[in-house]
């Protein structure tokens, strides 16, 4: 926390504008030491134009700001270089600050520095990886929620609720002459129901939460030639998967992201299911196999125009505990079979007549994933949506602290003994806005940040 980091803060390539910043007690002396401006005197908080200069060699023409702290992200003093984009110029200027006294900044040290600081709780500290991960509208305005404080101002709540309960329980220990004991009891019943309810209220938005930051893990099943790629095509719009009349064109995994009405979905287009003796179509058919056992979602499709064969049989064993679209593909062919007889074979599965080449079935098929997950509405109508596994570990957590409380008070267990799970509860909760979270924890956090944020 002493020492003035630097780090690029823009995507490494070539671009219109790059960014360098650095943070720390040296960094505006730094800057002032590489920077000659064109234009009167530099000011806090505006940008000044000039040139940055290795002793009397320029390195670039640049707009920089001077902040001083602690109104600035970090809340220490920064300064903002925008030079040309590219990797030359934003590199140059980097090695030129890293000389000059700063050091490279580890993965999220920017952010790392607010939380420390003070700037922001760690609930919020992590939402803004979520906003810079977001791959939906309705995601980013989950992340940008937290971000400004939606998450933590709940958890404060229910911390300062089991606060009161603990001091409920301490006055009744210390000054037992009182006798509020009974009251007492009624009073932290009801206040540990209310905390229940509230935690159960956050985890019972995690699914819908993981699915927005993450994507539905959503597999394409079926045997060769059944019309796998042609389906993942179709959903991207975009010819992304080789399509061919011959079996095992698809060798490997293939996955690609797309946005259903601001779901995002991981699409996994697999190998197709048969025997074989080609090794490397093998190893690609038993990925599909384990593919099956992560998915949220499989749309298994069978040939209509076919028999069904061992390889479907073998499918259709695959996904009979999962969540099932069933598309019946090649309706354009003369069908062996039809929906109806389909039905013996699977039970509680929509089952979409479609004919892919032809563009039959594709909006149904969608219309089906957003109304399975969704009930048909896209809507977010909390603005507390629990997208961060840590955050749900944490909840669970401390639902179980605070149900083991109720089980006691109802076991009327002497008031000594609930403390220790109300300040348990308390803890876990406070894990989630980092009040009571370990160096060891932190590290882990900020690590999957990127550097120069």
């Amino acid at each position: 926390m002493s020492e003035t980091i630097a780090a690029i803060s823009t995507a490494m390539g070539e671009a219109g504008i790059g960014i360098v910043r650095m943070s720390g007690k040296d960094a505006i002396k730094i800057g002032q030491a590489v920077f000659k401006g064109k234009t009167g005197e530099i000011e806090n908080r505006k940008l000044t134009y000039g040139h940055i200069y290795d002793e009397d060699k320029i390195i670039d023409e640049v707009l920089i700001s001077f902040m001083k702290g602690p109104h600035t992200y970090t809340r220490e003093d920064m300064v903002e270089i925008y030079c040309h984009g590219g990797i030359v110029p934003v590199r140059k200027i980097l090695e030129l600050l890293l000389k000059s006294g700063a050091r490279l900044a580890e993965a999220g040290e920017y952010t790392k520095r607010a939380f420390l600081n003070g700037r922001l709780d760690l609930s919020q500290a992590e939402a803004v990886i979520d906003i810079i991960k977001s791959k939906t509208d309705k995601s980013y305005q989950v992340s940008l929620n937290q971000l400004e404080g939606s998450l933590s101002k709940k958890i404060k709540e229910i911390r300062d609720v089991l606060l009161g309960m603990v001091a409920h329980i301490e006055v009744s220990i210390d000054f037992p002459e009182e006798d509020v004991e009974v009251q007492t009891l009624n009073d932290l019943e009801n206040n540990a129901l209310e905390v229940k309810e509230k935690i159960s209220a956050l985890l019972a938005t995690s699914d819908r939460g993981r699915i927005l930051r993450d994507g539905l893990n959503t597999v394409i099943l079926g045997k060769p030639n059944v019309g796998k790629s042609s389906l993942l095509n179709a959903v991207l719009r975009e010819n992304r998967a080789i399509v061919t009349d011959i079996p095992g064109t698809t060798r490997d995994i293939i996955e690609e992201y797309i946005n259903i009405d601001g779901i995002p979905l991981k699409i996994i287009d697999t190998a197709g299911i048969r025997e074989t003796s080609d090794v490397v179509e093998k190893m690609g058919v038993d990925r599909a196999r384990r593919t099956v056992e992560d998915a949220d979602l499989i749309i298994a499709i069978f040939d209509i125009s076919r028999e069904l064969s061992q390889e479907d049989h073998e499918i259709l064993d695959l996904i009979k505990d999962k969540k099932t679209i069933i598309l019946l593909n090649k309706t354009d062919l003369p069908n062996v079979y039809d929906e109806a007889y389909f039905k013996n074979y699977v039970k509680d599965m929509e089952i979409i007549t479609s004919s892919i080449t032809q563009g039959i079935g594709i909006e149904e098929l969608e219309r089906s994933i957003r109304n399975m997950f969704y009930s048909g509405s896209l809507e977010i109508k909390s603005d507390i949506v629990i997208n961060n596994l840590r955050h749900k570990n944490q909840l669970e957590k401390a639902l179980k602290n605070i149900e083991s409380v109720i089980e006691d008070l109802e076991g009327q267990v002497p008031l000594d003994c609930l403390e220790v799970d109300l300040k348990n509860c308390w803890e876990n909760l406070g894990e989630i806005s980092g009040e009571t979270v370990g160096e060891d924890i932190l590290d882990r956090i900020f690590s999957e940040f990127c550097i120069g944020k």
